[in-house]
């Protein structure tokens, strides 16, 4: 079987593919992850066979220009909870209009939707698998007949919006395919798909199932043919080193504090929930050891370090975060997973997207804290991590959480069901 793989320039995101990439390789089958030029050394990095296809979007330039816009609609929003409230019509489409210009019509540019075209047509594949985001990838595979399927890093909030815009139309008596405006998400992939002599199918924004790395406790959007598989942790293409202060027990319950990847990449509110300053004002008298994961421009600020604190730029989670006790972080997907593959209780500073809903949710079945920016000081802080790290109530949670994430298909169990599914025809 020949499977293409369609990602976003975005390390982050790509780093949620790579485990099922190499499951499907070691399973004898072909597989090509197609992606912008920026992506392929990464691509190349983790021993797959890179395509490249069209531009670079620069996301980093259009978000400082539309990112504010952005952020002052999505921040301290539950998507979850407001996709469905009194506002949730308007909230909802201008959403979509928000990302669709800003971001999935630059990851699925004219260039790259034609690229990917040209290459279903040229290699045939049996399957493509998109991630969720890179719509251009549903688009190839609809207009050259190819199964294909959306592969999901985090819960599946973005179905979940969908559902919730389209009630809200259908209750607002409006038809979408005849009123420009009302799902711009539809009024771009419509275009997209005329371009190539096809007409839009609700199929190419959802794929014809999903692959779902969230277990049940997580899980959202309930409709669709899911394919669950577990979170396998990749830490990118960074040399995955294990130092000596790591090969030995700490002596005193160990936290990691971590802003994630997406925020050393493109700059968000999740990324300034709280200074390096605050967290070491909250930790320094704690009886701990922290690890503090921090770029150049945070250990640039450093004016001083707390004896308890050590200070890195990198060390891989899935290696350091089996020593860990407590985690602090911003609620991205990638640490998320990681900290709840290994049962490590969980502290959140998420302040948008999907990260506030992980946040909640976590706080919900009992495996960590959500701490929203607003109520967010050195003392409430010291509070939470402290809490952490002396309420039993807190590991019980995750090493729940931890068992539900084992309980999933690993990558390698995964295959047979995805053979069955591409052999499928197309309807």
């Amino acid at each position: 079987m020949r499977v293409l793989i369609t990602v976003p320039p975005l390390d982050a995101h790509f780093n949620g593919c790579v485990p099922l990439a190499w499951a499907l390789r070691t399973a004898g089958h072909e597989v090509r992850v197609a992606a912008q030029p920026s992506l392929i050394g990464g691509v190349t990095a983790a021993g797959l066979t890179a395509v490249p296809v069209g531009d670079d979007p620069d996301l980093a330039r259009v978000m400082a220009r539309q990112g504010p816009l952005i952020y002052a609609h999505h921040e301290g929003r539950d998507l979850r909870r407001d996709a469905t409230g009194p506002d949730g019509l308007e909230f909802l489409r201008t959403s979509s209009a928000l990302l669709t210009d800003a971001f999935y019509s630059r990851v699925g540019s004219d260039r790259t939707v034609d690229d990917l075209v040209a290459l279903c047509r040229t290699w045939r594949p049996d399957l493509v698998v998109w991630e969720t985001f890179t719509f251009a990838g549903a688009v190839a595979a609809h207009v050259t007949g190819v199964p294909h399927a959306r592969l999901l890093w985090g819960p599946d909030l973005f179905a979940h919006m969908r559902d919730a815009l389209l009630d809200h139309l259908r209750h607002a008596g409006t038809d979408p395919g005849s009123a420009p405006g009302a799902d711009p998400l539809r009024d771009w992939l419509t275009r997209q798909l005329n371009r190539h002599g096809r007409d839009f199918t609700e199929k190419v924004a959802r794929g014809l199932w999903r692959i779902e790395q969230m277990p049940p406790e997580l899980r959202l959007a309930p409709g669709q043919h899911t394919v669950p598989l577990r979170h396998v942790p990749y830490n990118g293409p960074v040399p995955a080193v294990v130092p000596p202060w790591l090969r030995q027990d700490p002596e005193r319950p160990r936290v990691c504090l971590t802003k994630g990847l997406s925020v050393r990449t493109i700059d968000s509110p999740d990324g300034r929930a709280v200074t390096v300053g605050d967290f070491f004002e909250a930790v320094a008298d704690l009886d701990a050891e922290v690890v503090a994961i921090l770029d150049a421009a945070d250990r640039e600020q450093l004016t001083s370090v707390p004896p308890n604190t050590r200070v890195v730029d990198f060390t891989p989670l899935d290696v350091l975060l089996p020593t860990c006790a407590a985690i602090v972080h911003h609620g991205g997907a990638g640490t998320w997973s990681t900290a709840a593959v290994h049962g490590v209780p969980q502290l959140m500073l998420a302040s948008m997207w999907d990260n506030v809903y992980r946040a909640v949710r976590t706080q919900e079945l009992g495996a960590g804290l959500f701490l929203p920016p607003a109520r967010l000081t050195p003392t409430a802080l010291r509070d939470a991590v402290e809490h952490l790290l002396t309420k039993p109530a807190y590991a019980d949670g995750a090493e729940r959480l931890r068992h539900a994430m084992a309980a999933q298909p690993s990558p390698a169990a995964v295959v047979p069901e995805l053979e069955r599914l591409a052999a499928r025809p197309v309807g």
